[in-house]
This record gives C-alpha cells, sequence and structure tokens, in this order.
C-alpha cells in the first residue's frame, strides 16, 4: 500500500513527475520504491511543483493509514524528505504566505538543536516559532491532500496493492495502462522492457 500511495498520489497531480516504475522488491534499506521520469531537465522548482512533491512523499503515509488505520516506521524517510521541502520553501526560498519573500535560512549545520545562523541572524523566538508553524502547515497540507486522493480513488489502491502483491512490480507503462483502466501487458513481457 505504501509505494501504492506514492505513485497513485503522483499519478493524480499534474506537477508530479510520471512514474517509471513501482515495486514492492527490497532493494538496500528501503522495502520498496517508486521512481520517477523527470518532465524535463530543471534547475528550478515552482511552489506548486514543490507542494506536489511533498504530497508524492507523503501518499506512502496517506496510504498505510487509510488502508491499515495504523502509522509504520517505513514512511519515516518520506517525511524527513517532505520536511526538509517545506522548511527549504519557508526559509531558504520565501515561499511563506506568513513570512513572505524574506530569506531565513543558512547553511550552517545545527548545533545543540539550535543553529549558529538563528544566532547570528538574531531570529527571534517568534520568527523561529511562525517557520515550526509554517513547515507544519506545508506538510500537513501535503498529508491531507495526498489522504483526500488516496479516499477518492481508494477502488484503485485496493486494487494496485493486490495488482503488486502478485506481480511486485510495475514499470511506467504499466502502471499507466492500469491507472486508465487498459489491459496490462503479462508481468514476464513488463519485466523484459524493463
Amino acid at each position: 500500500y505504501h509505494e501504492c500511495g506514492h505513485a497513485i498520489v503522483s499519478y493524480y497531480i499534474p506537477e508530479c513527475d510520471p512514474v517509471r516504475e513501482v515495486t514492492t522488491i527490497p532493494r538496500g534499506m528501503a522495502a520498496g520504491y517508486t521512481l520517477y521520469i523527470p518532465k524535463d531537465e530543471r534547475q528550478h522548482m515552482s511552489r506548486a511543483e514543490m507542494c506536489a512533491h511533498m504530497a508524492s512523499c507523503m501518499g506512502g503515509r496517506a496510504a498505510e493509514e487509510l488502508a491499515f488505520h495504523d502509522q509504520f516506521t517505513g514512511a519515516s524517510n518520506d517525511i524527513k524528505q517532505a520536511t526538509k521541502l517545506a522548511r527549504d520553501m519557508v526559509t531558504e526560498y520565501g515561499m511563506s504566505e506568513k513570512l513572505g519573500p524574506v530569506y531565513l535560512g543558512s547553511e550552517r549545520e545545527v548545533f545543540l538543536g539550535k543553529s549558529f545562523a538563528q544566532e547570528g541572524m538574531g531570529l527571534s523566538e517568534k520568527t523561529a516559532s511562525m517557520i515550526d508553524n509554517e513547515v507544519h502547515r506545508l506538510v500537513e497540507g501535503a498529508y491531507k491532500r495526498a489522504f483526500d486522493i488516496l479516499t477518492e480513488h481508494r477502488d484503485q489502491l485496493d486494487a494496485l496493492a493486490q495488482l503488486l502483491a502478485e506481480r511486485e512490480k510495475l514499470n511506467g507503462e504499466g502502471f499507466k495502462a492500469f491507472m486508465e483502466g487498459k489491459s496490462l501487458p503479462e508481468a514476464a513481457d513488463e519485466t523484459a522492457s524493463n
């Protein structure tokens, strides 16, 4: 369900990159993975693309909660990615509605729970709290967006989870065919095309 959540959320958000492969076959520390094909070579991302990426990251956790009414540790890296992106949006890119187009970040590392930049830039506790609140709002919004998409398309989530339980892997063409309700290639044919 976790990988299906990433893939389905990405499919329904136009700003997300297309799915290249979704699998439940473990690789390294990952129990499965979803790969994407970048739409184009880009050095910059829009706010809409960043919000889409956060929602895609949160799709795994949302699918788990929807299917099992529980939370699992497998979403930790996804949550970390979404949180980092949200913090960068607020502190580095000036993409916060509440704080505005202001640079509040630093290249320095965190030391004992407080960054040197906070002291050097003179961030007040109020500003630091506003940053935390904005990051939380962005990540929660991304989670809600993912959860709503998966709730609306719950039938596809369940069917894709069943299909992946049987096949273990779908390439991008197979995933797209599934999402469009078209017939899928045989599992052996699909694996050979990768």
